[in-house]
This record gives structure tokens, C-alpha cells and sequence, in this order.
């Protein structure tokens, strides 16, 4: 979508307020012994005392509130029995709707105790991501975002994966611009609009460049198999940069 108003952008706030806020505490409450049925539970009822809505449930009937994805998984695990053990990475996305606006967000977490690789790879993620939003302002080309994405990680010895994109989001969870690449990609040639919302939202790893479909119909694995992290916010494209919609507060 493309914000033209206050009214919308004041919408768009407070579904991003509404998930950056629940990603957090879900951060805050992961611990060893845990099912990731009961992380997505504690997920869910925070979205629904804020009025809001699991979006992977309302766009795809997905099944579970939120995505949490352990180690070898690396996007949309399915909540279930399986129990968080010290030293998995977790990764939680939370993307919700509220009054007609999507906003969606996105971190990983290391169970301690973790290796300083580890450690190194969380902090780095997170870098990783902001390098992309540094990018983002109206009449920027989209392509800057994963060129510099791209250089932060090769710079650094990561590897990218680079068949899951960025993407439009606001109206829906998923819509234009769609495949926005947080790496390096000469055939794009899109420029960002004044209000235009998106998410960016690279996955680095140590080494895999694939996601790959596993035996279910919705968890994706890395490929080679490779600790992997991803950092999500959305954001609005603006005259002045970037807009972050998703900040906890």
C-alpha cells in the first residue's frame, strides 16, 4: 500500500505498536523446556486483548498465530510439541491485522548458553537488517536495500538466502511490491514511492542460500543446513527515510 493520510499511517502505528510489542514479550518469555505451542499461545492472547488479529491464520490458514522456527527451520514453523532446549536459535514472526492494517516483524533468539559465533551471528543479523533500512526513502531505488545488504554480509563472511524476499505489506500481509531481494539483484529497477510500506527482512547465515520445503506444507529449512537468523520490521518509505512502524513501545 501506499500511505496518502494521517488517518492510515495512524492505523498502520498501531498494528506495527500491536506485534513489535508481542514479538518482544514472546522474546522475553522463550525458555528452555517450552513447547513452541505454548511461545504461540502466549503470542496469541496478547494480539487478541489488542484487538488484533494472527494474520498467517486470516490470509493462508496457517496453523498457529504466530511462525516460530528452531534451528534447521528457518521461516514459517509450524507451532507445536516440539520442546526449546538451551542453545536453539528461535525464530519468531509476528504478523497481525487490526481495523483493516497489517504490519508484520520479525527476530531471532538464542537460547543460552550459545556459542560467541552464535552471539556474532544474532548481533549481525540485526545489523544486517538496518543496513536495508538505511536505504529506504521515497525516490531511492529498491535495489540499493539488497546491494547494501549484500555487501554488509559478504564484507562480514555470511552467506544470504536468497529465495525469501521482502514484500509489500498494509492492506494485506503479502502485497506489491512483492520479491523485494535483501540481496543483490541487477535485474531490479523499482523506485520507492512516497508512502509506499514494506518490509525488509534479510536472512544471513553461515552458509545457506536456499530455503527448501520440508515434509509439511509450510516449514522451510536452510539449505546447505546452516545456523540462519532473520530480522524483520515494516516501514514506510518517506521524504525523510525511513519510517519504522514496528518498534516496540
Amino acid at each position: 500500500m501506499t500511505i496518502s493520510n494521517e488517518d492510515d499511517l495512524t492505523r498502520l502505528k498501531e498494528v506495527g505498536r500491536i506485534v513489535a510489542n508481542t514479538l518482544e514479550a514472546m522474546g522475553k518469555a522463550l525458555e528452555p523446556g517450552m513447547t513452541t505451542s505454548e511461545l504461540d499461545q502466549i503470542g496469541r492472547k496478547l494480539l487478541e486483548a489488542e484487538g488484533a488479529r494472527p494474520a498467517p491464520e486470516l490470509a493462508y490458514a496457517f496453523p498457529g498465530a504466530t511462525c516460530i522456527s528452531v534451528n534447521e527451520e528457518i521461516a514459517h514453523g509450524i507451532p507445536g510439541a516440539r520442546r526449546i532446549e538451551r542453545g536453539d536459535l528461535v525464530n519468531i514472526d509476528v504478523s497481525a491485522e487490526k481495523n483493516g492494517f497489517f504490519a508484520d516483524t520479525g527476530a531471532s533468539f538464542a537460547v543460552p548458553p550459545v556459542t560467541r559465533s552464535i552471539e556474532r551471528l544474532c548481533r549481525d543479523g540485526r545489523r544486517a537488517m538496518w543496513t536495508g533500512l538505511r536505504q529506504v526513502g521515497a525516490g531511492k531505488p529498491i535495489a540499493g536495500i539488497g546491494q547494501a545488504i549484500g555487501t554488509f554480509a559478504r564484507k562480514n563472511g555470511y552467506s544470504l538466502v536468497r529465495n525469501l524476499a521482502s514484500h509489500g505489506v498494509g492492506l494485506s500481509l503479502h502485497e506489491e511490491p512483492t520479491e523485494i531481494a535483501t540481496w543483490p539483484d541487477s535485474s531490479e529497477r523499482r523506485i520507492m514511492s512516497d508512502g509506499l510500506v514494506f518490509t525488509v527482512e534479510p536472512f544471513l547465515s553461515f552458509g545457506a542460500e536456499w530455503a527448501e520445503d520440508g515434509d509439511d506444507p509450510w516449514t522451510l529449512y536452510s539449505s546447505p543446513e546452516a545456523p540462519t537468523v532473520q530480522y524483520e520490521h515494516t516501514v514506510v518509505a518517506t521524504r525523510n527515510g525511513p519510517l519504522i512502524v514496528t518498534m516496540a513501545g
